[in-house]
């Protein structure tokens, strides 16, 4: 199975554990028996359990490199964005990728999907099926149809012409209001995950189209004068030859605070206490210090070098028009050799702590205009 995840994000939601270099897939929050996972390092993992021989590339940005080497180590494969383009331009860019620079023939199938979905290996199971249906069907595209467990606002919408578990696609509904998407689930509609699977051939065919370039180097290097326009306009809206896969199974998209703690296996990570007069109140904290809560309900708190978040868990998903609002240089990162956190700015000085992997190594590097000093910890 050819696998492109696409990873974006820039960080507001949930805040202040993310920031514009560690969007949520990023955070561990998510627990397992030896400690806590990110939903990237959750979702690589369900992949291999699946299929071992998965070949699995990250759509992404430049900024979130150091991340997922730092979270999957260096064997995953990467097609990085020089800027932001839409899903059109970094889906383009992936599959002249992967047949420039892994080689994968252009009859083989791949499947595209986000990077952060929280789901269980049937949903895998089901993206190796979506991929089979793209090699041996007669469309030139086969998406993946979520059956919907409520009206949701978030979700674009696939009207299939029949129940059956592959069928041809009816109409595509943009994002409705609940009312209207009550209208949409009543005709049997599906969500639309962003999904799909598709010959390589076929999307490379029709980036050509659409772009005049001849190679990966090539499109790398005029990929900041493309046009921004999703996958959807450029290809799917486009496209008489398509079919939809219904799938079943759990799938959620933890991009809140309001689905986060939905799904967290008790109320903390982190250091907090709680007095007997507390009620539904979640924290993470990612300080070494404590959170006390005293007779506190229905509000999550989040400390982390970013900032701290104490909000009502409704009032949380809006976060983002707030978050806007602050401007900081970001405290913290993960590297491809470990981490840094900034502990202490100054105006004529910065205190960052720096924590290398064993095994790992950094560069050395001078710096013309200003003075440094290192303190060596061996731990």
């Amino acid at each position: 199975m050819n696998l492109v995840l696409l990873s974006g994000g820039s960080g507001k939601r949930l805040w202040p554990l993310s920031n514009d270099v560690r969007s949520k897939q990023f955070i561990p929050f998510l627990k397992t028996e030896n400690g806590y996972e990110s939903m990237v390092q959750r979702v690589y993992r369900q992949i291999k359990l699946v299929d071992e021989n998965a070949e699995v590339t990250i759509a992404t940005s430049k900024a979130q490199v150091s991340s997922i080497h730092n979270q999957l180590g260096e064997d995953v494969g990467i097609s990085i964005e020089p800027c932001r383009r839409d899903t059109f331009p970094a889906i383009a860019l992936a599959a002249v990728y992967l047949k420039d620079v892994r080689g994968v023939g252009l009859e083989e199938s791949v499947v595209v999907c986000p990077v952060d979905p929280y789901v269980n290996d049937d949903y895998f199971e089901a993206l190796k099926r979506l991929g089979e249906l793209a090699e041996t069907e007669e469309a030139n595209l086969v998406l993946m149809g979520i059956e919907p467990t409520y009206p949701s606002e978030k979700y674009g919408y696939i009207i299939p012409t029949s129940t059956q578990s592959v069928s041809d696609v009816s109409v595509f509904k943009e994002k409705p209001t609940e009312e209207i998407a009550k209208g949409y689930i009543a005709q049997g509609a599906l969500w639309n995950g962003g999904v799909f699977a598709f010959r390589l051939g076929h999307v490379l065919d029709r980036a050509h189209e659409l772009i005049d370039f001849t190679d990966y180097a090539d499109l790398f290097d005029k990929y900041e004068t493309l046009e921004k326009i999703s996958f959807d306009y450029a290809v799917v809206e486009h496209e008489k030859n398509i079919k939809v896969m219904r799938f079943s199974g759990a799938w959620n998209d933890l991009g809140t605070w309001n689905a986060l703690t939905e799904i967290m296996e008790g109320n903390t990570i982190g250091e907090a206490i709680f007095d007997e007069t507390t009620e539904n109140t979640f924290v993470i904290n990612e300080m070494n210090v404590p959170i006390l809560c005293m007779g506190t309900k229905n509000i999550v708190v989040s400390a982390s070098a970013e900032g701290i978040l104490v909000s009502d868990i409704e009032q949380a998903d809006r976060i983002k028009p707030y978050v806007d609002q602050i401007d900081q240089q970001i405290m913290y990162a993960e590297k491809s050799w470990g981490s840094y956190r900034v502990i202490d700015i100054e105006e004529e000085s910065i205190t960052i702590k720096v924590t290398l992997n064993p095994g790992h190594s950094m560069n050395y590097h001078s710096h013309e205009h200003r003075d440094e000093v290192l303190s060596l910890i061996h731990i």
